[in-house]
């Protein structure tokens, strides 16, 4: 609003200068001084319609072959646009319009002052809005111009209009047509700005006065500007009316002049810049107005969802910018328009993303949505609630939503500018949506439940249903730091391992040559001992590329199991989520194991070292690159207490032992909404550790 306020104010003052420099203030209280409406409405809409297409099918076609009798566009009008309305308005106003047009062509034709034939006009219409002024002015003219021009085109081929022709003298208009095609020119030239004016004036009449005030910038700007564009617009219709009385029976003095056409442009050029600076002032009310729409729809949006409901109808259809008498655009799983009615009284999860979401993003929401919901008889379903830049939007983001949506199995909207921009305010103030997805779920009766699902459903999938605050409170309480937590399903094998008692390894980084020396020492510690170990290695957050080349080295050389890109993106995703599930139900580090483990392995990532993490059933132990990898090889320092107490008990022990002389540790988060905690503690050294902003930008 600051903003709209400082356009105004530069507005004000540009209108300011553009208007007084030929605008003396004397001319303006003149102006003012006819002014007295008596409150009469006139829909001068109609009046207009029949004006415009007077005026816009003849301009065009004054040249040559129209003066010679060509057809032209004239022909070709179509007449329905005068309406009942206009024929029964225009009627009530025929003696009016009449007494106009007289009053021009007595004025005109003697050669009278353009100014005092203008403020005849004004004071002829004093009773009248400016509004009503202008057109009914226009009127008049168009109907003394569509006469005039009427005998000039039939004058060959009707011997009517030629005698008329003759009696006006009309006919030397043909015998100089080439010589006056400048003042035809410029005479179409302000005829134009004339009409672009009026629409204009009519326009900022039309505005709804329930969200905009005359009395308050920018539409007070309009009101004391309106009447010298008024003015401006009548006294040109004065000269255009002039300019057609000077060609009746014109002489060769006059052809050969070009003081008269230089004029009509000059005025055009005036009338041109009254109408650029109105159009200015247009704007910002037209701004003005959808800033108190958006204002209006977002607090009736506050309203609807703080408001008991009977089902989600009602809320939805403000989502969606839906209508009840047209509530079809929303795009069912097959891609054909859908009545929100199929939505009524369903558990809804409405995915909010850019067109940024990625496919892996998709994927998984897909196997939750079109399988796992299916044999887990759980009843929920998603729309995809797309947030764009409509005034960046071009034909590579249309396709790029196109291609988004056809990956979707499940609702979208037709097309993201459905969505109105108070929903869009209400997703980021309220909902927190920043850049990255977030699911926001809604209850049958369309009460919210849950400001980002999301997390739940990459942790625990459809278990979370139906993805309350309160069940992820009561999941997080029956959960512990386990392998199984950590892994979840992606590792296929690991059911077997744990009943099988094996010692499983997981193991991240991107250098090639630590990953060797690891790999190799940990297997030769496992023979010595004689137990069983199971290796996999979950690579790097934020590095596909490379970790998908590490990880063909892995496999080549069968150094240990290596999941597949999906897999990895997955693993370092649920870890991100664990994270931030945390922080959302305001756990702190120092009481809540699980957190601290999370926060400890994804500052692992953020170093430029490996790392690993040991489990035996509900030992665990983990350690950052060389560390762990100088424990293991000093492995005959603990071998004995290893094969009394076990390996897990053993290393940690010999790693409790090993003081750091300096450590450098590092967490790195994607921006996301939900919050993220101030205070971190070292996973190291348990000191807290300092604050740090990263951008980054990664194409892998």
């Amino acid at each position: 609003m600051a903003t709209q306020s400082s356009h105004s104010q530069q507005l004000m003052r540009s209108e300011r200068r553009m208007f007084s420099a030929s605008d003396d203030s004397a001319m303006m209280k003149q102006i003012q001084s006819t002014h007295s409406p008596d409150g009469r409405f006139l829909d001068v809409k109609p009046i207009l319609q029949v004006i415009d297409n007077v005026l816009r099918h003849l301009t065009p076609t004054i040249d040559h072959h129209a003066l010679n009798g060509g057809q032209g566009h004239m022909d070709a009008i179509d007449d329905s646009s005068a309406t009942m309305d206009s024929n029964g308005m225009l009627e009530a106003l025929a003696f009016l319009v009449h007494k106009i047009s007289c009053e021009i062509s007595c004025k005109c034709s003697g050669g009278g002052d353009a100014h005092a034939t203008t403020m005849v006009l004004l004071n002829t219409l004093s009773s009248y809005s400016w509004d009503a002024k202008v057109v009914l002015t226009l009127a008049a003219f168009a109907v003394n111009f569509g006469e005039c021009w009427l005998v000039l085109q039939l004058c060959t081929t009707n011997s009517l209009a030629k005698s008329v022709a003759l009696l006006k003298q009309l006919p030397d208009i043909l015998e100089y047509s080439h010589t006056l095609k400048p003042h035809f020119d410029a005479l179409h030239k302000l005829i134009k700005a004339m009409m672009e004016v009026t629409k204009c004036i009519v326009e900022f009449t039309e505005l709804p006065s329930q969200y905009i005030s005359s009395d308050l910038p920018p539409m007070s700007i309009a009101v004391a500007h309106i009447p010298t564009a008024a003015y401006w617009t009548i006294r040109s219709v004065v000269a255009c009316a002039a300019q057609i009385a000077s060609l009746v029976g014109m002489r060769y003095e006059f052809v050969t002049s070009t003081s008269e056409a230089w004029e009509l442009s000059s005025l055009a050029h005036k009338v041109c810049s009254i109408h650029e600076h109105l159009q200015k002032i247009l704007h910002l009310c037209h701004q003005h107005i959808d800033e108190k729409k958006q204002t209006e729809a977002y607090e009736g949006l506050k309203h609807s969802f703080g408001t008991p409901q009977l089902d989600n109808s009602k809320i939805l259809l403000k989502i969606f910018s839906l209508s009840k008498e047209d509530p079809h655009s929303l795009l069912g799983p097959d891609k054909t328009k859908v009545h929100i009615e199929v939505l009524r009284r369903k558990h809804v999860l409405l995915l909010i993303s850019d067109l940024d979401i990625t496919h892996e993003e998709i994927q998984v929401l897909e196997s939750l949505y079109k399988y796992d919901r299916v044999t887990s008889e759980v009843n929920y379903e998603i729309v995809w609630l797309p947030i764009v830049d409509r005034s960046a939007w071009n034909d590579s983001y249309q396709q790029k939503f196109l291609s988004l949506q056809s990956m979707m199995p499940w609702y979208t909207v037709n097309h993201p500018s459905i969505i109105e921009q108070a929903v869009v305010k209400y997703t980021r103030e309220v909902w927190n949506f920043v850049k990255k997805p977030i699911v926001v779920t809604l209850d049958p009766l369309g009460k919210m439940t849950c400001p980002n699902a999301l997390n739940m459903l990459w942790i625990w999938g459809n278990t979370a249903f139906p993805f309350t605050t309160d069940r992820e409170a009561s999941l997080w309480k029956a959960e512990a730091w386990t392998v199984e937590l950590l892994v979840d399903g992606l590792e296929p094998n690991l059911s077997n391992w744990v009943r099988q008692e094996k010692v499983i390894c997981l193991y991240g980084g991107e250098e090639m040559e630590w990953i060797e020396s690891f790999t190799y020492a940990i297997k030769n510690v496992a023979q010595f001992l004689g137990i069983g170990l199971e290796m996999v290695y979950v690579g790097k957050n934020n590095a596909k590329e490379r970790v998908k080349k590490i990880t063909g080295l892995i496999n080549e050389r069968q150094l240990s199991h290596a999941w597949q890109d999906a897999n990895v993106w997955f693993f370092w995703k649920r870890l991100e989520s664990m994270l931030f599930s945390k922080t959302q139900h305001g756990k702190t580090n120092e009481i809540d194991v699980i957190k601290q483990e999370v926060m400890t392995l994804l500052g692992y990532d953020g170093s430029e070292q490996g790392w690993a993490v040991f489990f035996s059933g509900t030992n665990m132990v983990r350690a950052k690159g060389d560390k762990v990898l100088n424990a293991i090889q000093s492995f005959e320092q603990w071998e004995d207490m290893a094969r009394v107490s076990g390996f897990i008990s053993a290393i940690r022990g010999h790693l409790e032992g090993i003081a750091d002389e300096h450590h450098c540790t590092r967490l790195i988060l994607p921006g996301i909404s939900g919050g993220i905690a101030e205070t971190v503690v070292c996973a190291e050294c348990g000191r807290t550790m300092e604050m740090y902003f990263m951008y980054r930008c990664c194409d892998e």
